[in-house]
């Protein structure tokens, strides 16, 4: 399994950029091996934390290749004042059970 972590400081978001982040987010929900996602925001530097989580490299990259992926990226300079992205495989994953995650039931391990 994959994660991939979209962190950005927030610009002007248009009417544009709401269509688009939309049509984006249909997509990955669409696509074979899309197995959730997470949302951060933190309060003390602004900055926003998407975490999209993957079954596989090959699924992740149906996402990024997409042509509605590629015109966000194309104008993300209007939208955003910085980003990072983080792609990271995910070794394991574990919890008590308490709160909903995408992997709660997908992959299991010893606690690190």
């Amino acid at each position: 399994m994959f994660s991939s972590t979209f962190t950005f400081a927030k610009g002007d978001f248009d009417t544009a950029f709401h269509a688009l982040d939309a049509e984006i987010a249909q997509i990955a929900k669409s696509i074979p091996g899309y197995l959730g996602e997470e949302a951060w925001e933190n309060p003390a530097n602004g900055l926003v934390s998407n975490v999209y989580y993957w079954e596989s490299i090959d699924a992740l990259q149906a996402l990024v290749q997409h042509p509605s992926h590629l015109a966000a990226k194309m104008r993300q300079g209007q939208w955003l004042q910085g980003y990072q992205v983080v792609i990271a495989e995910v070794m394991r994953s574990y919890g008590d059970g308490n709160i909903s995650h995408p992997l709660a039931r997908r992959l299991s391990g010893d606690k690190a």
